[in-house]
């Protein structure tokens, strides 16, 4: 399975790397109202700091903050075996992201432990690829699939992916945490499963 997965990442990214500046532009900017419309006011949520490229940007996160949602954002450690660890999770303050392991930024300690994203009513999912059943591509860490089990179980789990990211079937495995949503620029929040 672990092959299947590698190619179809493979493929994903090169076609991620290709897309035009104007395009990731647009996009961004749709996945913003979108993003915004899903998000109630006075709400958590847990998102991410989108790198290299992943959709959306900061200015997404921040314009969420700005409404008065707390964000809620990963720190991703490793245990001294470097297996990956489940999240912990940082409060987001605008224009105070640090430098972090693994190429990402996250926000200053002190951190909330891994159990915080049960204060989340949605938990928005860096994904390379979701399909119709819910099934997520990730980068193939672990890091989210260590906890996302300690969400609320009403709790939305939405990958955030471009359209054509949406896909009918995608390999998986037994311990892939299933999407119940997911957001894409040109479709919005789309329910799975």
């Amino acid at each position: 399975m672990t092959s299947a997965k590698s190619e179809v990442r493979a493929g994903i990214l090169a076609a991620r790397r290709s897309l035009s500046r104007q395009l990731r532009e647009r996009e961004t900017a749709d996945l913003a109202k979108h993003l915004e419309a899903a998000v109630e006011p006075g709400t958590t949520v847990c998102a991410y700091i989108p790198v290299g490229s992943e959709p959306g940007s900061v200015t997404m996160i921040d314009r969420l903050a700005a409404r008065m949602v707390t964000v809620l954002l990963p720190v991703a450690r490793e245990d001294p075996d470097g297996i990956p660890l489940p999240l912990q999770w940082g409060r987001h303050v605008v224009g105070k992201l640090i430098d972090a392991p693994f190429g990402l930024r996250e926000p200053a300690p002190p951190w909330l432990p891994a159990d915080a994203v049960a204060t989340a009513t949605a938990v928005f999912v860096p994904a390379l690829a979701v399909d119709r059943h819910g099934a997520r591509l990730g980068r193939g860490a672990g890091f989210y699939d260590r906890t996302l089990p300690l969400a609320a179980p009403h709790t939305l789990l939405i990958a955030v992916v471009r359209d054509d990211e949406l896909v009918d079937h995608l390999p998986s495995e037994a311990h892939d945490v299933p999407m119940t949503h997911a957001l894409t620029p040109g479709r919005g929040l789309v329910p799975l499963g």
